[in-house]
């Protein structure tokens, strides 16, 4: 089989990488006032120029900043968008690991104006990317529309904004749209739209909450895959699309649990995307089974190397694993990465930058063992 020269490729990973010490300091040394902007993007920007650098050596084809400017993977994209402010969150959350558990309050949204896109959302850091990968495709991950409604849903929308969801749709997709054909126009061609709720909403205890917040927990999903090919009608040609579905991922530790049964039948059949980005590296995400319904055209990601903790996966064992998997749909159309970010969030999860190395290593080395 060949290496692919579009994405995903072959060996690939999420996007978020764990943060360096020293960027860790700046970003405190900025909250605190002791630095200002320019001091800031100044480590930012090497410690960006570092990480591509990991990338390209490891011998992937694909590179990302590692999230590096953000604090949260898709909370610092949605504050940008117009019409959103920042809200104290009063919604816990329960992330779960084999030692206990991590109760986290993260920041909520409102939805109070018009939604729209003023100015090109990760434009600068993308262009910084653009110019620093030498060999890789530079990749951008932005969250999916979905995300805007998961976490609040009706109660988080002024209905004197957005009497109905309808036209809260149609703006929000709008504006994605908008900031999909800017993004477009400044040569990106590798859009990944990360979206948790595709991979949650496979647990039942999620699709309650879906209900709680005034959605179908029946159809929501079918809902969201509709909105989101809306946002990507009109891509750029030559722009590869992908989404990545996982679990919940904060301090290696998730949140739901449950095969992709209830949700493959609309996400393979109906998703307009080029790529799956895919959680399976433990029971809880279920088994290969509904990679039957993947259509011919389309790339299976497959995450069974793990982002939650730094022991490296046994080389046999994702051979054997890559096997299995290949029983439901043909080999050339799945490829291998790890199952998530490293580091989602600012913090990252509990493993060492070294042990990240690895797993990416392993990640190229096992990929041009299956496809060459």
């Amino acid at each position: 089989m060949a290496r692919r020269t579009s994405p995903p490729f072959r060996a690939d990973h999420v996007g978020s990488l764990l943060r360096p010490p020293r960027l860790l300091q700046a970003r405190d040394d900025y909250a605190a006032g002791k630095i200002d902007d320019d001091e800031l993007r100044a480590v930012e920007d090497d410690a960006i120029r570092e990480i591509v650098k990991m990338q390209e050596d490891v011998g992937l084809q694909s590179a990302t900043d590692g999230e590096f400017r953000r604090a949260s993977w898709h909370m610092d994209f949605i504050y940008q968008l117009d019409g959103i402010t920042k809200e104290a969150g009063h919604i816990a959350v329960q992330f779960h690991n084999p030692d206990g558990e991590i109760e986290f309050t993260p920041a909520a949204l409102h939805v109070g104006g018009k939604l729209g896109v003023s100015k090109t959302i990760f434009g600068d850091a993308f262009e910084f990317l653009q110019r620093t990968v030498t060999t890789n495709v530079p990749k951008l991950t932005i969250p999916s529309p979905s995300m805007v409604h998961y976490r609040g849903g009706k109660a988080s929308i002024d209905e004197s904004v957005y009497p109905t969801l309808d036209e809260f749709w149609a703006d929000l997709t709008a504006a994605y749209r908008e900031e999909v054909r800017r993004l477009g126009e400044l040569g990106c061609t590798y859009l990944q739209f990360d979206d948790t709720s595709l991979a949650y909403l496979n647990d039942p205890h999620q699709r309650e909450y879906v209900g709680s917040i005034g959605g179908d927990p029946d159809k929501q999903h079918v809902e969201y895959i509709h909105h989101i090919n809306e946002a990507l009608a009109g891509r750029p040609e030559g722009m590869a699309v992908t989404t990545h579905m996982c679990r919940g991922n904060f301090r290696s530790s998730w949140v739901a649990e449950g095969g992709y049964e209830f949700v493959a039948e609309a996400l393979f059949g109906e998703l307009d995307v080029d790529g799956f980005f895919m959680e399976w590296d433990d029971e809880r995400s279920g088994g290969f089974e509904p990679l039957r319904l993947v259509p011919k055209g389309k790339q299976v990601v497959l995450g069974l190397v793990t982002t939650k903790r730094g022991e490296l996966e046994d080389r046999e064992v994702l051979l054997r694993r890559i096997d299995e998997a290949s029983k439901f749909v043909d080999l050339d159309q799945l490829c291998l990465s790890p199952q998530c970010g490293f580091s989602s969030t600012v913090e990252g999860n509990v493993l060492s930058y070294d042990e990240q190395v690895a797993k990416l290593r392993r990640i190229v080395e096992v990929a041009e063992e299956v496809w060459g």
